[in-house]
């Protein structure tokens, strides 16, 4: 099971999610990330390995935003890669989003979109989720999420934001 983390508040967004990241680091994930949005700008930081190295990397780079999302990933689709880690970020770079579970009927769902000309850069089942709501995102997050959850099938959970929707989770 992967962790995943979201906070909106006014103290330091990384610290806090990378924090909650490392409580959730109790076996052995392959990979993690977080996303911020700054400014309505989505911003991701992905590595493989443990938390401890995510936060170095954001140390390195002074990571940060108005509020965000993590994840630790323990891979079921696609390889052990950076690519491949959590958070996800739709191709538009308007919606991004961690995922725990597996989304049974993401083959169908990838093909359906690249036949729409959508440009796919992951091997995960997660990707599936975050361009398809993308492509029905039409400024109203719960009614794209409905859309969304009446298309995919499997047991999942997810952590979900929206470029224009500042401080919602």
């Amino acid at each position: 099971m992967c962790g995943i983390m979201g906070y909106i508040g006014d103290r330091d967004t990384t610290k806090i999610i990378l924090d909650g990241l490392a409580k959730h680091e109790y076996r052995g994930y392959d990979s993690a990330g977080i996303a911020v949005i700054k400014d309505g700008v989505i911003h991701e930081l992905r590595t493989t390995g443990r938390v401890h190295q995510l936060a170095e990397k954001a140390a390195k780079e002074h990571f940060n935003g108005d509020f965000g999302i993590g994840h630790t990933r323990w891979a079921t689709h696609g390889g052990v890669t950076e690519n491949n880690a959590h958070p996800h970020m739709s191709s538009d770079s308007r919606v991004v989003l961690v995922h725990n579970g597996i989304i049974e009927n993401a083959r169908e769902i990838r093909a359906d979109l690249e036949a729409e000309g959508i440009r796919f850069h992951t091997e995960t089942d997660t990707e599936s989720a975050v361009q398809y709501l993308a492509w029905v995102y039409k400024g109203d997050p719960k009614e794209a999420i409905v859309k969304l959850t009446k298309r995919i099938r499997g047991a999942f959970a997810l952590v979900i934001m929206f470029y224009d929707k500042p401080n919602e989770i």
